[in-house]
Parts: C-alpha cells; structure tokens; sequence
C-alpha cells in the first residue's frame, strides 16, 4: 500500500531488485547498495523503507542530498506518499528552528541534508550528534560523488565516510546511484563498510532514442536547433558546456520566438525554481543548462535532451541523457558535437585539480598563524584563486589535515602529505573518460550499449533504436533563414568589462601599501572586450589566436571590423557616461605586441583617432600570470606599468577619456593599474577595450 500512494496507481508493483532492497534495510538492517538506471525507482526504496522503520519505532531517515532542486522534487514526492519530509540547505538555513522542534516533537520521518551541511561547524557540533543519536536509516543519494573516481566527485561528499563511522552498526545505510562503474563501486562498497549488500541491475534505458549529429560549426548547430527544436516531442533540456553558450542559445531562441529559459550557476535560486516549474508544466519548450541541471531533477515525461557540445565522459553523459523518458515509451536524446569541447574539457580538469605547492603553503600559513583563518585571510596568504582554495580546503579536511571552525579554518596537526600517484592516477582516468567521449561520438556500434559498456553492466546490449541501430532519425537540414539568424546572433559582440572597484584584502602582506575602495580619481571607467573566449560565435576564433603555439601577427580584418562594431555600439549608448575617446593608448604585450599595437592602430585610424602607443612596462618584474587569486597579481603586475616620460604632458591636457586597448583580460587588474597611472598623470576618464575575456 505504501508504494501505491507514493506512486499515485492502485496496480503499482515493486521493480526488480526494490523489494530485496526494502528487505535487506528493514528486515536485515544491512549496508547497501544500490546501481540501477534513472527512473528506476530508487527514492521509492527509501521511502517506503522509511515508513517500515519508522511503524517499528525507528528515528527519523536522514538522507544526503546534493542539489536543492533535487531536495525540492524529494521533499513533494515524500508528501504524496505520506511521508513527513523537511530539508535543511543553504537556502534554507534560518529555518532549522523549524525543524529543531519538528524533530523534537518526532513530526519528521524524513530530514534532507546537503553535504555542506555536514562541514559546518555549528551544525556539525550541535545538531549532528543528536540526529545521529536518533537515525534509523542513512541514505546517500547520488553516490558516486563520495568516489574520487565518479564523473562528479565532491569534496563534501567524502565527509560522510566519517558520519558512517559514527552510526551504530544496527542503523541500516542505503547508497543509490545510476553512474557508477565498477571502480567506483568498489569505493563506495569500501566506505560504507563490511558485509555490503549490492544490488546492480541493467542501465540500459529502453525508452531512449540516442543519435549524434555532426555539424561544421557553432552556428550550424544554432540553426539546426532553430529549424527543428519546435519539432522535437513535448518539453525538455539543451545542454551546454559553458554558462555563456546557455546564454546565447537561450537569447537567441527565445528572439525566434520559442519559449526556453536559461539554467546556469549564473541564475537566480528563484529563477532556477521557476524555470522548473514552468518546464514540468510544459510552459516552456525547453530549459537551455549548464550541468546545473543535473542529478535528481523529475520530470517523469521529459520527451527530449540536446547536447550542444559533450559533457567529458560517457558517464556524465549517462546521467544528463536520463533526464528524458523516465515516464514515457519514447524519449529522444541528441548530441551535437563541437570542436571546442576538448578545449574545455581541458580548462575544467586542471581547475579542479590540487596542487602540491598551493596545499603547503595553505598548511604552512594555518600552522604560523596559530589561530584559525578566514577563507579570505587565507586567501592573500596563498597564490589561489577563493573557489579552487575553498576546493583545497575541502579535501584537507577530508583527509584531517585541516578542520572548519566558528572562526575559519585550523590547521589539525594530523600529518599530511601530497598524494601524487593518487591524483597522477585520477588525471589519467579523466583523460581516459575524455577519450570514451570521443569514441561514443564516432562509433559505428550501439550507441546505448557503448555508453552502459562503459558503466561496466554486463547486461549491455544493442538497443535497436539508436541511429547506428536503426538509421538516422533525426532530420538534418538547416533552414536558410535559421542559419541567418544564428550568424547574427553569433557575430554579435561586446561583453561589458566592470571595473574594479576595490583593492583586495591583505595587500599590506605582500609589500604593497593600498587597502579599501580604490579612489574614484583613480579607478577606469566600464568598459568593452568583443568576446569570452568560451563564447559560441566570436570565442571559437579568439581561441585560436590566443592558443598555445600561435604566433604574434597583427589582428585579422575580420575581428578588427568586429571590435569596431562594438565601438559603434559603446558610442551609441554614451560611452559609459565618459564622452568621445580622445586618443588611444595601449598596455603593453610581452607576447603579442604585433596583436595589440594593430588593433590599437586599427581602431584609431578607423575612429579618426591619434594613437600614442604603448605605455611603459618593467619587464624585468615578473608579470602577474594567469590563475592566482587578486592579491597576488595585483603585488606582480604593482611596478610593472608607468605613463612613458614623453606621454605625460599630453595625457595632463587631455579634455577627453583615454581608450585603453588591451588584448586579453583575466583578472581585470592589469588594466585596472593601466587606468590608475594614466588617470595619476591627469587623464578625465579611461575607457578599456579587451579584445578577449577569458572564462
């Protein structure tokens, strides 16, 4: 009975493997764990395992969730089955008064708790003890990210090996999860402990009809989206590698008239809630996402999943692709390739990646201090930018080394060393994963059976539905009018460049003297660059330009016309509040000058505009180089830059602001200190233009 209200259907039976599951938790009280294909049922197992424990007098389950969308769908799906569900996250956090006396009052049979949760202090302190007291049953859902080894391995994850440790051996523990491969079983069978029940059923996902499509670029797959997404079946989700591809697709469907929002780490918490909404009600046609959309979104009769460029494994291909069809016969799921992705998967690999260097001197900066650190305190003691530190961080503690406190961060005294073949290995499987990616797109077999191959199920079989099973079945023109309006979505240009406007903390500790708001006097104006590197229209040849190995060679025609455009366009809405530029003058390149000096030639020529060259670098001083947090290339690049002698009696007449032309942009603080000596030497106003941003 409980599984049929849960399911909403009076003939609802049990799937294979749910019933053992239930029985070894409830009766057995084992450890399990469960590998089974998305739509399989598996928050049906806890649930009503849940209910079953709970009749015989059990605490509260406690169930470790990772994304708030994935608590929300877990939280509505308890309360039809009668199952009394709260959450605590960071977006609710100031409601655990709320679920404090619940608890108290034993009115909670089920309690959702992010990762993080279990790393903060406070909670870890006084409240973890007394749930722990009282579970009845742990659940980990989305296991394979406790495993190094899984396509989405978190640090906060490997926190619940120690939360395991501390449970009574008669608290059953449950692990679900729909990507894992043999290795990352293995870890996972290790942390929850001896005697592990396992339960691996058949991935492969009947209703799903895969296909790849091979396009010559970035705007052939935007046209081909813009003829035929009205055609795909019901709603559902386009993926994209990068928040500004979200971005840009998103824009450029919705000004073709189709209903889609964006869905990036970027959105709004509200937005993101509403945006789902709206896409399980049908409201939109689809929901164009970065991997934000991810694990644990329900939306049983989600009728499609495109790909605009692939995730970096076949796994987390897997586990984006299963959003479709969990409630239909049919679903269809199409990949659309993009020269580019290598090149990003490259970028997210080594971001996420520890280093040797940065971890000691994390260690060495938390052992002198002697008193727990702040993030942003330990921040300008060490070369990292705040999310690869916070990173770092993480997986010190998981490892002992260092622990969260009220006050920051402390070093623990555990001894620790840097695990080089552990992390030499873990490198070498995501290079590994990267080139199964490749293979999926290029194999002549059964695309399902490749990708369940790789998930090591031994049950992989020819699907006969994908387009190497049964022929292509996916239309491949592209309307003349869609590849018009995809170019000029991709031609468009111009990102805004914010100014900084404050120094960073901790400057004082690296030997220069400035702290708080930079002086008005003495900051730049908003500014222009023409693209991201990651951008699907302008970022494709930007990369080239900027790619290892290129040479120095002046700008060609086409990007110098396209930074032009975007001139035009900063003119036309007022440049920034400044005026007209009145001469150009541009930072200097120890890599690229032909580059830069032709641009900044270029645009002044055009513009009928004196240019007067390059200010004055040191290059004696070590630059501030790519990566590293802001203090720390702000101190490189301090005495790097002066106004040249001969420039400065005509920067201290000009009536109008300078155009500072720069050619890539990271951190901003190159020209930053660009405008600072130039408005120092009585320029009314700075305006920078980047050819590039990067990220």
């Amino acid at each position: 009975m409980i599984l049929r209200t849960l399911v909403g259907r009076e003939d609802a039976d049990f799937h294979p493997g749910q019933f053992e599951a239930i029985q070894a938790l409830v009766d057995e009280g084992r450890r399990a764990l469960v590998v089974q294909r998305t739509g399989w049922g598996k928050s049906a197992v806890y649930f009503v395992a849940s209910l079953l424990l709970r009749r015989r007098g059990a605490g509260p389950t406690l169930i470790v969730s990772p994304l708030l969308a994935l608590m929300r769908d877990q939280v509505a799906s308890a309360e039809r089955a009668g199952v009394r569900a709260m959450a605590i996250n960071s977006a609710n956090a100031t409601d655990w008064g709320l679920v404090r006396d619940a608890l108290a009052a034993d009115e909670v049979d089920v309690l959702l708790v992010s990762p993080e949760r279990l790393t903060n202090p406070s909670f870890r302190e006084k409240q973890l003890p007394e749930l722990i007291r009282r579970t009845g049953l742990l659940v980990v859902d989305e296991a394979h990210c406790i495993s190094d080894w899984g396509h989405d391995f978190r640090p906060d994850y490997r926190r619940i090996g120690d939360l395991i440790a501390q449970l009574p051996s008669s608290v059953p523990v449950l692990a679900t999860t729909a990507t894992a491969n043999s290795r990352v079983v293995a870890d996972v069978q290790e942390q929850l402990g001896t005697n592990v029940y396992t339960i691996r059923g058949p991935l492969a996902r009947e209703s799903l009809r895969m296909g790849v499509l091979r396009l010559p670029n970035s705007r052939a797959r935007l046209a081909w989206l813009l003829t035929h997404l009205a055609e795909l079946d019901g709603s559902g989700i386009i993926y994209t590698l990068t928040v500004s591809a979200a971005e840009d697709t998103a824009r450029l469907l919705a000004e073709a008239g189709h209903a889609v929002r964006p869905y990036t780490g970027r959105t709004d918490p509200a937005e993101r809630e509403e945006a789902e909404t709206l896409l399980k009600n049908n409201q939109v046609k689809a929901l164009v996402a970065t991997s934000a959309l991810g694990m644990g979104f329900d939306k049983p009769d989600l009728g499609f999943v495109v790909h605009l460029g692939a995730p970096s494994s076949p796994v987390a291909y897997y586990q984006q692709v299963g959003r479709a069809g969990r409630g239909t016969d049919n679903a269809d799921v199409l990949l659309l390739p993009g020269a580019e992705d290598v090149d990003i998967w490259k970028y997210f690999a080594t971001a996420s990646m520890p280093s040797k260097d940065k971890a000691a001197a994390a260690l060495e900066a938390l052992n002198e201090s002697g008193a727990p650190l702040s993030t942003a305190a330990l921040e300008v003691r060490v070369d990292l930018r705040r999310t690869q530190l916070e990173l770092l961080l993480k997986v010190l503690a998981v490892d002992g080394a260092v622990e969260r406190v009220a006050n920051g961060w402390r070093a623990t005294g555990v001894p620790w060393t840097y695990d080089e073949e552990r992390y030499r290995r873990i490198a070498a499987a995501r290079v590994a994963e990267q080139d199964s990616m490749i293979v999926y797109e290029e194999t002549t077999g059964c695309r399902m059976e490749y990708v369940t191959s790789v998930l090591d199920d031994e049950t992989a079989a020819p699907c006969g539905r994908c387009d190497n099973c049964a022929g292509r079945w996916f239309p491949t023109d592209i309307a003349d009018d869609a590849e018009s309006s995809a170019s000029a979505t991709l031609t468009r240009a111009g990102v805004v460049l914010e100014p900084r406007r404050m120094w960073p903390s901790g400057m004082d500790r690296l030997g220069v003297g400035v702290k708080g708001k930079i002086p008005a006097g003495e900051q730049s104006a908003e500014g222009r660059a023409l693209a991201r590197l990651t951008d699907l229209g302008w970022g494709g040849a930007l990369r080239e330009l900027f790619a290892a190995g290129t040479p120095d060679a002046p700008l060609p025609d086409s990007l110098l016309r396209a930074c032009v455009s975007v001139l035009r366009d900063w003119g036309q809405s007022g440049w920034s509040g400044e005026g007209r530029p009145a001469a150009v003058i541009s930072v200097p390149s120890a890599a690229k000058p032909l580059l830069v000096g032709s641009l900044a030639r270029g645009i002044a020529s055009i513009g009928q505009m004196e240019y007067w060259g390059p200010l004055e670098t040191n290059f004696s001083l070590p630059p501030g180089g790519a990566g590293g947090n802001s203090a720390y290339r702000l101190a490189g690049l301090w005495e790097h830059l002066k106004v040249p002698e001969a420039m400065e009696p005509r920067v201290a007449q000009l009536s109008g602001p300078v155009l500072l032309i720069d050619d890539l942009v990271d951190s901003r603080w190159t020209l930053t200190l660009a405008a600072r000596v130039l408005r120092r030497a009585g320029a009314p106003a700075v305006l920078p233009m980047a050819l590039a941003q990067a990220g």
